[in-house]
Order: structure tokens, then sequence, then C-alpha cells
């Protein structure tokens, strides 16, 4: 499959500190992996080393044939990979029409002259009502859309995602979820996708892998997974 997402035997350090271990992961088009775990366990290390702000000490990154291993950040985004991280990092004193001219940059072949709202004003509606709003003046909920429709509009082929529903309110946490599953739906995005919420990870995902101290302890289809080891490993 084209635009599988395989990351082989990462491994990743702080220092000497070894933080990823030997980590295997695949993320296909058209699924979504809930990459899941307790706090610390190398989450969002994985995600920031998939899109290149964490350099590996070894192992691999590909995209389909192409092997992303050593580029830079800005050239894994051109590439095919977005990351919305946790906390959203929107421009808070831009607008959220500056906002999402912000995600042209990663859109491969010549940038459009205008940004081709079209493309997310149907999956957040708001977006219209508010594009000459300041970011930091949006809710939390407001704004991780906006990060994720930023996202969007670089075209890409993986979508990684870092607690998306952290400190959300439901009726938004709701909204993404129908969002991500239409995105699914459509069949050539893959998606990885950090979550807290176990709830919210298994009606969305397909599969799932879990991460403890650093290596992969489980992985499989997301109907697997059972309730003992979500106590065991997600339990806080």
């Amino acid at each position: 499959m084209a635009d599988v997402l395989q990351v082989s035997a990462l491994n990743v350090y702080y220092g000497e500190s070894r933080i990823l271990r030997d980590v295997d992961i695949r993320v296909e088009p058209g699924r979504i992996t809930a990459l899941m775990g307790r706090n610390g366990v190398g989450k969002t290390t994985l995600l920031k080393s998939i899109i290149g702000l964490l350099p590996a000490r070894s192992g691999a990154v590909a995209l389909g044939d192409r092997n992303l291993t050593g580029l830079a950040p800005e050239l894994r985004a051109r590439a095919g990979i977005a990351y919305v991280p946790q906390g959203r990092e929107i421009f808070p004193k831009l607008t959220v029409e500056e906002n999402l001219a912000m995600g042209l940059e990663a859109r491969p072949g010549p940038r459009p002259k205008k940004i081709p709202k079209e493309e997310v004003y149907d999956l957040f509606p708001f977006i219209a009502k508010m594009e000459k709003r300041l970011g930091g003046n949006l809710s939390g909920g407001q704004q991780q859309q906006l990060a994720i429709a930023r996202a969007l509009l670089g075209k890409p082929k993986v979508l990684l995602l870092d607690e998306p529903t952290e400190g959300i309110q439901p009726s938004i946490v709701e909204d993404i979820g129908r969002v991500l599953e239409g995105l699914k739906a459509q069949g050539d995005l893959a998606i990885l996708l950090v979550e807290q919420f176990l709830e919210f990870a298994k009606s969305l995902a397909d599969t799932y892998t879990i991460l403890d101290r650093g290596a992969v302890v489980e992985a499989g289809p997301i109907s697997a997974l059972d309730d003992e080891a979500a106590r065991r490993y997600l339990a806080f």
C-alpha cells in the first residue's frame, strides 16, 4: 500500500536516557491507529520522532517507499506528514484565516493563491464565521478544531494527533470524533491518534498500540483490547 506509515526499530534518547526502545508501528490509509499508554511512556516522543522534531539514534521512519529518516521536519511535512501537537500550538495573535494560511506551507506543489477554505468549512463550520477573530480569542475546543483544519490544508497522507480531546468540552469532542470518522471513511488518510480517553479511542480506532517504558507491549485490532490490558497499562 503506497502511503503506509512504517516505523521500524526506532530508538530515541534524551541525552543518555533511552526513551523509545525498538518501536515498530504501522499506520495504513483509511484506518486509525490508537497509540496508548500512561503519561511519560513515550507517546509524544514517538510522534515528535516521526515528524522529525526529535532525532532517532537508530531505526527508520518511512512513508510508502520513501525513507524519511534524517529529513528535517519541514521536509517530512512536505512528504505528507501532518502533526497536531498536544496543546494545539495555534498562533494566538494571528487571525483564524492567517492560521489556516500557515497550513498551506506544507502543501505539495505550487501554493494556492487563496486559501481553499471550502476544504475545511464543511468539517468545521464555525471557521466561516470567525475568520477574522484572533486565534487566542477562540475557546480551547475551537482552537483544537482550527489546529486540525490547518493541518488538513497541507493535504497530508498521515495525520498525527496528540491528545485532541484533552480539556475539550464534550460537544466538541463529539464533533472532532465525527470529523475523524469522516476522514477515515475517505480512505486515503492514515491517522495515528494519541488518546487517554479510552472510550473515544475505542469508538474510532481500527488498531491499537500500547507503549510502556518506551517499548511496544501490546498491539492489534482494537476489538482485541481487553479489560485486563487496559487495567495493566492504561489505568492511572
